[in-house]
C-alpha cells in the first residue's frame, strides 16, 4: 500500500502542474471562443474548420513529439545527461523544420480546403483571415510544445505550467485589444483587426512563452542545458528515431484527422449553425478533458523513466493509478455537462439560440465520453511512455473505421436522422477504443519495447 501511495504522490506531483497548465490553455480557448462568438456564428464555424485543418498539420508534431517523450524520459531515467541534451536539441530543430514545411503547405491550400467544408462566403472569409495569420506561427507552436516536453521529461513540470499560464494570460489580454474597435467591458479603443487579430494574439502569446522557456534551457537554469551549437545541424541517427518511433502515433493522428474531416463534412450537411455548435462543444469538452490529459502526459514521463531503470511493475502500476485518478477528477465535470449544458453554451452563443440548442445533446454525450477518455489516458501513458504506440493506432483503426464511421454515414446519409444521432458516434467510438486499448495493455508487450 505504501508503494501505491508513493507512486500516486509522484503522479500528482508531475501531473498536477501539467493539469494546471492545460487548464490555463483551456481557459484561454474558452475565452477565445467567447470573443469569437461575439463576431457571430459564421466566425465560430470558421474557427472550427481551421482547427480541424490545424489538427491534421499537427501530425508532424505528433510523430516527433511522441518519439521525443520516449527517448528523452528513458535517457534521463538512465542518467545519460549528455545524450538527453542531444535528443532535446535535435527535437527542437527537427520539429521546427517540419513545422515550417507544414505551414507553407497549409497556406498554399487553405482557400481550397475551406471550400470543401462550406459554401458560406462569410465563413470562408472569416476562416481565411484567421487561418492565414495563425498558420504563420506554426513553427513557433511546434517549438513551444518541444520546450514543454523537454522540461517534463527531466522531471520539471512546474516550468511548463508557468509558460502555459504566461501564454493564456497574454492571449486573454491581447485578444480583445486586437479584435475589436472598442474593447468589450472596458470601453477603451482597440485595433479592430477581427479574426486576424484573434490569430495574431495567439501567435504572439506562444512566441513570448517559447522564448522564455528556451532562454532558461540555454542559460543552464533548468535540470538540462541545451547548446546553441547543437541546433545548427541535423543528427541523422537521432532524427531517424524521432521519425520512426512516433510514426504509428502520427499515422493514428492522420487517420483520426481523416475521420474528423469526414465527420465535419457530415455535420456541414446540417448547416453552418451545426458546425458552430460542434466548435463550441469541442472547446468545452477539451476543458473538461483537462484532468485526463494532464494525468496521461505526466504519467507517460514517469512510465518512461521507470522503464529506463527497469522497474516494469512500477510502470504498470503508474498506468492503473493514472486511470483511477482520471476517473475521479472527471466525474464532477461530467455532472456539470449533464446537468447544465444550456447554461454553459449560452456563454458563447448568446446571439444564436438555435446553435446552443443544437449543441446541447453533443455536450451531454461528451459528459459520458469523459470516462472512457480517462481510462484511455491511463492506458496511453504506458504506450507513449514506452514508445510502443502501435496498439494506440490499431485500437483507433478498429473503433474509428469499423464502428464509428460506418455508423455516422448510415445515420446521416442513408437514414437522414436528426443531428443528435450523429453526435452519438463519438461515445460509441470511444467505448470501443477503450476496450481494445485495455486488451493490448493486459498483453504486456509494451513493457518489453526495446
Amino acid at each position: 500500500m505504501s508503494q501505491y501511495r508513493t507512486l500516486n504522490r509522484e503522479i500528482r506531483r508531475i501531473s498536477m502542474p501539467t493539469m494546471y497548465g492545460m487548464l490555463f490553455t483551456s481557459l484561454y480557448d474558452i475565452v477565445d471562443m467567447f470573443y469569437i462568438g461575439m463576431i457571430g456564428s459564421e466566425a465560430v464555424a470558421a474557427t472550427t474548420i481551421y482547427l480541424a485543418l490545424f489538427w491534421a498539420l499537427e501530425i508532424l508534431n505528433e510523430i516527433v513529439g511522441t518519439s521525443s517523450v520516449s527517448l528523452l524520459s528513458r535517457s534521463w531515467g538512465s542518467r545519460e545527461g549528455e545524450r538527453t541534451a542531444r535528443i532535446a536539441e535535435q527535437t527542437l530543430v527537427f520539429k521546427a523544420l517540419l513545422g515550417g514545411i507544414g505551414a507553407v503547405l497549409l497556406l498554399a491550400t487553405l482557400p481550397f480546403l475551406y471550400r470543401i467544408f462550406t459554401a458560406d462566403s462569410a465563413v470562408i472569409a472569416h476562416g481565411l483571415r484567421y487561418g492565414s495569420v495563425r498558420t504563420l506561427f506554426v513553427p513557433i507552436f511546434f517549438s513551444s510544445y518541444t520546450v514543454h516536453t523537454i522540461f517534463r521529461s527531466v522531471g520539471d513540470a512546474k516550468t511548463p505550467m508557468y509558460l502555459l499560464l504566461t501564454t493564456a494570460l497574454l492571449n486573454l489580454i491581447l485578444d480583445p485589444i486586437f479584435m475589436f474597435d472598442t474593447i468589450p467591458l472596458v470601453g477603451l479603443p482597440g485595433l479592430g483587426w477581427g479574426m486576424a487579430g484573434a490569430a495574431l494574439a495567439t501567435g504572439i502569446s506562444y512566441l513570448v512563452a517559447f522564448l522564455a522557456g528556451f532562454i532558461r534551457l540555454i542559460r543552464g537554469k533548468a535540470p538540462l542545458t541545451i547548446r546553441l551549437a547543437g541546433l545548427l545541424h541535423l543528427d541523422r541517427e537521432l532524427d531517424k528515431k524521432l521519425l520512426t518511433i512516433g510514426l504509428p502515433s502520427g499515422l493514428n493522428m492522420l487517420l483520426k484527422s481523416l475521420v474528423g474531416f469526414i465527420f465535419l463534412r457530415l455535420v456541414a450537411v446540417y448547416g453552418t449553425l451545426a458546425i458552430a455548435a460542434l466548435g463550441v462543444a469541442n472547446r468545452v469538452y477539451h476543458f473538461a478533458a483537462m484532468p485526463s490529459g494532464g494525468l496521461a502526459m505526466g504519467s507517460g514521463f514517469i512510465v518512461g523513466q521507470r522503464l529506463g531503470s527497469s522497474r516494469i511493475d512500477e510502470a504498470r502500476t503508474v498506468s492503473y493509478l493514472s486511470m483511477v485518478n482520471g476517473i475521479l477528477f472527471s466525474l464532477p465535470l461530467a455532472l456539470l455537462l449533464l446537468l447544465f449544458p444550456s447554461q454553459i453554451l449560452s456563454l458563447f452563443l448568446s446571439d444564436s439560440a438555435g446553435t446552443a440548442s443544437t449543441a446541447v445533446p453533443l455536450l451531454r454525450i461528451y459528459a459520458f465520453c469523459l470516462i472512457p477518455l480517462a481510462i484511455n489516458g491511463g492506458l496511453g501513458s504506458a504506450f507513449y511512455g514506452s514508445g510502443h504506440v502501435k496498439p494506440v493506432l490499431y485500437s483507433f483503426l478498429a473503433s474509428g473505421y469499423l464502428v464509428q464511421l460506418p455508423y455516422a454515414l448510415v445515420v446521416t446519409l442513408l437514414f437522414k436522422l436528426p443531428l443528435s444521432w450523429l453526435w452519438f458516434a463519438y461515445l460509441l467510438g470511444d467505448v470501443v477504443e477503450c476496450a481494445l486499448r485495455f486488451w493490448w495493455f493486459k498483453g504486456g508487450k509494451w513493457a518489453r519495447y526495446p
